[in-house]
Parts: C-alpha cells; sequence; structure tokens
C-alpha cells in the first residue's frame, strides 16, 4: 500500500511507473500547507474536502495513483479509500514531502 519516495522520484522522471502506467501524484495536505511547500507535478485534493471533484477521479481513471502527505498518514487514509472506491493500486508515498524534502529534494522546506 506504501511506495518509497526514491521510487516515486524515478516514476515522475520517466513518467510512468514500472509497467509503463502514467502517473498521477495526488497531494491531500491542505491549502496553507501546499503554500508553504509542494512537489509541482501534483494535483491538491484536501483530505477535509474528501471525496474530491469528480473531475479530479475521472483525471486518475488508467494512472499509478499516488497520493501524499505531510508524513505519510492522511495519505495512507486516502489511498485506502480510493483502493475500495475504484482505484486498486493506489498508493501511499511512504515518508510524506517531509521525507521527499530530506531525500529527494532539499530545495523543498520543511515545515
Amino acid at each position: 500500500m506504501e511506495v518509497d519516495v526514491g521510487t516515486v522520484k524515478g516514476w515522475i522522471d520517466r513518467g510512468t511507473d514500472d509497467r509503463g502506467v502514467p502517473v498521477f501524484l495526488l497531494d491531500c495536505r491542505e491549502v496553507d500547507e501546499v503554500q508553504l511547500a509542494n512537489i509541482p507535478s501534483s494535483q491538491l485534493a484536501p483530505l477535509s474536502q474528501w471525496p474530491p471533484d469528480p473531475g479530479i477521479l475521472n483525471a486518475m481513471q488508467g494512472k499509478q495513483v499516488v497520493v501524499y502527505c505531510h508524513h505519510g498518514a492522511r495519505s495512507l487514509r486516502v489511498a485506502k479509500w480510493l483502493q475500495l472506491n475504484g482505484f486498486p493500486e493506489a498508493l501511499s508515498m511512504a515518508g510524506g514531502i517531509d521525507l521527499w524534502s530530506r531525500v529527494v529534494d532539499p530545495g523543498i522546506p520543511r515545515y
């Protein structure tokens, strides 16, 4: 149910996961958190407004959905919801944006 930040970085760089499926990066943090730090290629769908707009769900169809939050707890909840609602391959990015900023992109501020 989880995927590590290094794997997600590789998928983003390639544009697809290891199976060749396009990747959809979903940020489930709140707007104020996104203003502090974000991964540019992600789509925001705050957990407080869940479930998201149907347009976002439609955009995820046929893609490898990777959900992230600050440390990984909220994204696990969202990934589980997605798995139960038509996205069985949805994954949570372990460690969230905090680990991403420590391991992948130190230019992203930590908070």
